[in-house]
This record gives structure tokens, sequence and C-alpha cells, in this order.
């Protein structure tokens, strides 16, 4: 066995030695199970939350997105320190009105503010759909760094097989609580080989960071500025537009908002994530470094910058070290994603069609599709796709429809009908589907654009006859449900 198998075994036994572990001493009902006992502190939160920034998507896409598109990389900075200052003002309301009202679920919420369990239902069905491409992304980037890191010894099928039965094993047994406790090591050895390899592999190939620059501009001129069309500056605002609204609608990021023990813990983390964020430019140093000294990679390849380069600088036993940390950035995220998933299914889907079930049998039930939700997961994953960052990129356009009727609930008075919610999400999420298996473009939709607009995310689209269906949808059903507008219930 090579020493670089050493190490990625020994993580794998590591996370999931502690995703056992962590369920000792609790009960595991369906609260423990998904948010905790909302019992976490201010730390475990950050580590949680920072779980779910830092993964396969940063470690790998975001690298190999700086390594095959240069500039429009830049667009994952902004938003990533947007989200936050949003955060600061978005969560302790959510966190207030879950806690009353002992909600465990994004679903949950939706269907108490707008006193409609079919809307619960419907939003349930949207983050499943949009929380299997973001493990499917998970698994992909396990596969590909235990197979590059381990020289082939492990095929990715393997890789993603052997990852996937660690998570659904844990998750099955833990819930968040395995979640919390492998995101302490994760984050510990992902940020030290984050910023080791943005530092050194700079300064080894090229004598510095600005040397680097110099170089790369050099050999590829405008290759570090926004291109002019297509992923012009005005894709990149509109990206970053789309991504910060949408990054606290993911149903899992909505969990981890009710495990707090405390709002101040999420004002806390609001102003001390952003600088967490500074992380990615080591992430982006490794990709640029990569260019001129691994030069070649397309397609779905890009994402293989970091390894590649890694393989012909290092030992192996340091690969090892780099796959162990990048293995982490998979498991941690894909068992938050994957105790969410299983509880929409269970508390939101299947529980609304047997009302007559206990809180137990619903807990037994999420237990079960834990492992379910994984195997649907793995399916889509060996059967291929796009790069990580493009699956990354769908995934969030679907989850921003939700926003505009999040910040109409919490309204002192939400002026939104319900009707006029569902035909808003239902449009928005429909819109987003149809450009996606078309592969439309807002160039294709609206020739007669001028060309700067012609950049827009084409999820701009979308966002827009969403805000319009709700604006039109309420003016029209106001009067009509005036006696059954969404009242906020006090608890």
């Amino acid at each position: 066995m090579n020493s670089a198998l050493f190490f990625i075994f020994g993580i794998l036994i590591v996370a999931l030695a502690l995703g056992l572990r962590a369920r000792r001493g609790k009960d595991m009902n369906l609260e423990q199970w998904t948010v905790g006992g909302r019992g976490f502190g201010a730390m475990i939160i950050f580590l949680l939350m920072a779980g779910e920034i830092y993964t396969t998507f940063v470690f790998l896409g975001g690298s190999g997105y700086a390594y095959g598109k240069g500039a429009p990389a830049y667009y994952m900075l902004g938003y990533g320190s947007l989200c936050f200052v949003l955060s600061y003002w978005l969560l302790p309301p959510i966190w207030r009105y879950a806690k009353e009202r002992k909600l465990i679920s994004q679903p949950d919420f939706f269907a108490a503010k707008y006193e409609s369990r079919s809307f619960g239902v419907l939003v349930a069905v949207v983050g499943v759909v949009a929380l299997i491409p973001y493990l499917i992304l998970q698994l992909k980037g396990l596969g590909i760094i235990i197979n590059v890191a381990s020289y082939s010894a492990i095929s990715s099928t393997q890789g993603i097989w052997i990852g996937a039965v660690i998570v659904a094993a844990y998750v099955f047994v833990s819930g968040i609580h395995g979640s919390a406790w492998t995101s302490v090591v994760k984050d510990i050895l992902v940020m030290s080989v984050a910023v080791f390899l943005g530092l050194y592999l700079p300064y080894h190939y090229y004598g510095g960071i600005g040397a680097m620059f110099e170089a790369i501009d050099q050999a590829k001129p405008g290759f570090l500025a926004l291109p002019e069309s297509g992923q012009s500056s005005t894709w990149l605002v509109s990206t970053v537009l789309l991504s910060t609204l949408g990054f606290y609608m993911w149903p899992h990021m909505f969990t981890a908002t009710f495990a707090a023990k405390r709002e101040d813990a999420l004002r806390k983390n609001a102003y001390v994530l952003p600088i967490y964020q500074l992380m990615l430019l080591f992430i982006f140093f490794v990709g640029f470094a990569t260019v001129l000294q691994v030069p070649g990679l397309q397609g779905g390849d890009i994402d293989l910058a970091l390894f590649k380069i890694s393989l012909q600088t290092f030992d192996p036993w340091f690969v090892g070290v780099i796959g162990a940390a990048g293995v982490l950035t998979a498991l941690v995220p894909g068992s938050m994603i994957l105790v969410t998933a299983a509880t929409l299914v269970a508390n939101n889907i299947y529980r609304p069609l047997r009302p007559q079930v206990s809180e137990a049998h619903v807990g037994f039930v999420a237990k079960l599709m834990a492992p379910c939700v994984m195997l649907v997961a793995v399916y889509f994953t060996l059967g291929g796709g796009d790069t990580i960052v493009a699956l990354l990129l769908m995934a969030y356009a679907f989850v921003t429809q939700l926003f505009p009727v999040l910040l109409a609930s919490l309204m002192r008075n939400n002026p939104v009908t319900r009707i006029a919610a569902f035909a808003s999400v239902i449009v928005g999420e429909a819109t987003v589907a149809w450009v996606t298996l078309t592969k439309s473009t807002v160039a294709a939709l609206f020739p007669f654009l001028p060309a700067p607009l012609a950049d827009l995310n084409v999820g701009i689209v979308a966002l827009v006859l969403n805000v319009v269906t709700l604006v039109v949808v309420t003016l029209l059903t106001r009067n009509l449900q005036g006696s059954q507008t969404p009242r906020v219930k006090q608890a």
C-alpha cells in the first residue's frame, strides 16, 4: 500500500469513528437528529456553516475554475462575503420564529408562515430536487480526490461507494451531531492544507505571488481580466447577486440556523465568516499556479488542477495528506445535505400523507431515508455530469426562487397571498428547469438586448418572472383571499 493510501484510509476511519461516537449520551429523536436539540453554540455553528461553505466545490471547483476560466472565478469571493452580511439581519428572525414553534426544517417554516401544509410540501420537493445535485457534487469530487490522490490505486467509482457508505452510516446513527464532530477535524486540516498550497506553489514555481501573476499575464494576456463578452462583468454581478440571495435558501443552511442555541451565535458568525472567506484566495492561487505548470486541462478535467500540480510537486505521503483534506470537504457537507434531504422527505412529504403517525415514527423514516437518498445520488453521480461549478450554479438558481417569498414572510404584515406564493415558486422553478434542460442563455432568449445585458446569468430571468408573478397574482387574489392572507401566528 502506498503512503498516500495510509492517510486517505486513515481520515475515512477517523470520520466514521467520530460520526458514530457523536450520538453517545443523546436520545436521538427527530429534533436531536435533525437540529441537534437546538443546543449548538457559536463555535459549533461556525464550524457547521463553514463546513457547508468549504466543500469540494471550493477545494476542486474553486482551483479548477481559476485554472480554466481565470478572472470569472472571482465571483466566489463576492457572493461568499455578501451572503454573510445578509445573514446578520436575515437569520435571527428566522431562528426566533422556528424556536418558538419548534420547527425542524425549511418547509416547516414556509408552511407556518403561509399557513399552508401544501406549500410546505412544495418547498420540500424544491429542496430535495436542489439538494440531490449538491450531494452529487460532493460525491463527484470525492471520487476524483480518492482516485487521483491514491495514484489510481482506488478507482473513482470505488471511492464514491466508500464515501457514500461511511456518510450514510454515521448520518443514520448520529444525524447532525456526526456532521458537527467531523467538521472540527475538517476545518483544521482543510485550512492548513489550503494556506500551505496557496503560498508554497507560487513561490516554488514562480518566486512569489506577484511574479506568478506577471508570468500568467505575459503567457496568456487577458486571462486575469474579465472578458468583454460571455463571463463579463455583467455575468459576474448577476451571478454574485443570485448566489448571495440563494445561499441561505439551501435547506441544509436553513436547518443549521435552527440548531443554534441563541440568536447571537448567528450574528457572531455573520462578522467572522467573511474573514474565513479569505481562504478562497489560497485556493485560487493553487489554480493559477497550475496554469503554466500543467497546461492543457479541458472540460471537466479542470477540476483536477489542484491534484495534477500536487502529484508533480510533492512526495506521495503529502499527496495523501492533501487527499485526506479533500475527502473531508466531501464527507462533512455531504452528511449535512443527507440529514436535511432525509428530513424533508420524511417530515415534509411523508408525514403530510400520513398525518396520524407519531413523531418517533417520522424520525425512524427520516433515518431510513438517509441511505435511500444516498443511493439515488450515487446512481446519478456514476452517470456522469457537468463540471463541479456548473452543477452548483444550476442548483443555486433553483433554490434562489424561494427568496422572494421568504423576504415577504419576514415583513410585519406579509402582503403576499398563499396563492401568489405557490404561483411564483412554480413559475420560477419551471423557468430554471426549462433553461437548464435547453441550455438557454439570456442572449438566445432575448436577442434584442444590448450586449452587456445579454451576459446576464440566465437565472435572473427565472427570478424576474418569479417576482412579477408574485406581485401580479397577489394583486389579483388579495380581495378574493383577503380573509385568508397569511398572518404570523403568535406563539
